[in-house]
């Protein structure tokens, strides 16, 4: 009896796993059977127990079987366990079957797992794709570079580019791209000796920034460079002048402003050597009336020869007035 109750349970338990196995993945089993793919339930419990979703995995088998590709279990699951877009990159490679773009199963996985929109690469690769230089996100308008001749140009841009699948894994994005070209510009104005030249030849720029190859090392391949819009600027060159002008000026100010304290500083100096002098010559002539004293005492000065000197000293006097007044009648 108890044997029999065993065997109940048993049987009662394998039906309820076939029953939840059936009711989990009969489905996917049938719609893989009417596709024409092959797959063991054995299989789709296998996913299930390896956390791989296998509606995902059969469907991409399918997608890739209806295009005539022959993809393995094995590597659909391993790039999905890699947290891999398992039905981007299988999309992937029915695009590059139809438009005959040779690309590995490992190629397009890689740049899956690089980050990279393998199907937006492969569009773009099929489509050029139009890049603004300078980017309108960016919030410039314009790429501004200045002519020999100081004339500010500014310039917009187009660039046609396709994408290089064998450089995508590790290759530089559209930025470079548009600061490389930016740099170009630039450099090709900068080079120009006056800005009519660029104006009259704006494919100039293109020649130049195409012979460059500033596509080397990125993601994309350049196929032409547009120049969308060139607009004159500023005189760059004639306000550059006009600010040293103004600058050299204050410069002369300043040196001049240092010059006149300098003189007046000197005439000070020389004013106050002068009284310093005449005070000397006041301290010289208090000197005199005593030695006069002295000589009066020691006898070598006398009254007569006093009197005479004191004539002498009118008659200078008289002298010297009579000529100042001779000097102002003139």
């Amino acid at each position: 009896m108890n044997f029999q109750l065993l065997g109940i349970l048993l049987a009662l338990l394998f039906t309820v796993f076939v029953a939840f196995f059936l009711m989990k993945f009969g489905l996917i089993y049938c719609r893989a059977l009417f596709s024409g793919v092959r797959v063991k339930f054995g299989t789709l419990i296998g996913m299930w127990i390896r956390r791989v979703n296998p509606s995902v995995i059969v469907d991409s088998r399918i997608i890739a079987s209806k295009a005539g590709i022959d993809l393995t279990y094995d590597e659909l699951e391993t790039h999905y366990l890699a947290n891999g877009n398992v039905i981007n990159v299988t999309q992937s490679q029915v695009m590059a079957n139809k438009a005959q773009i040779e690309l590995t199963w490992q190629q397009a996985c890689a740049i899956d797992l690089a980050g990279r929109d393998i199907l937006e690469a492969l569009r773009t690769s099929t489509s050029p794709k139009v890049i603004d230089v300078p980017a309108q996100e960016k919030g410039s308008s314009y790429i501004s570079a200045i002519a020999k001749d100081g004339i500010q140009l500014k310039v917009k841009a187009r660039v046609t580019v396709r994408t290089n699948l064998k450089q995508l894994v590790g290759g530089a994005v559209e930025d470079t791209i548009i600061a490389r070209v930016g740099e170009g510009i630039v450099t090709t104005i900068g080079s120009a000796e006056n800005h009519k030249r660029v104006l009259e030849n704006p494919d100039l720029i293109s020649r130049t920034v195409l012979e460059r190859g500033l596509d080397h090392g990125t993601a994309f391949e350049i196929r032409s460079i547009d120049i969308a819009d060139v607009d004159v600027g500023e005189n760059i060159g004639a306000k550059l002048q006009s600010d040293q002008a103004e600058a050299d000026k204050f410069v002369a100010q300043a040196k001049a402003e240092e010059r006149r304290a300098m003189a007046v500083a000197m005439e000070q100096e020389m004013k106050a050597l002068v009284e310093e002098n005449r005070a000397k010559v006041v301290l010289a002539e208090a000197e005199v009336p005593l030695a006069m004293a002295e000589a009066f005492r020691s006898g070598q000065l006398g009254v007569m020869d006093y009197y005479r000197m004191k004539n002498i000293e009118a008659d200078t006097d008289m002298r010297s007035s009579l000529a100042d007044d001779n000097g102002s009648e003139s």
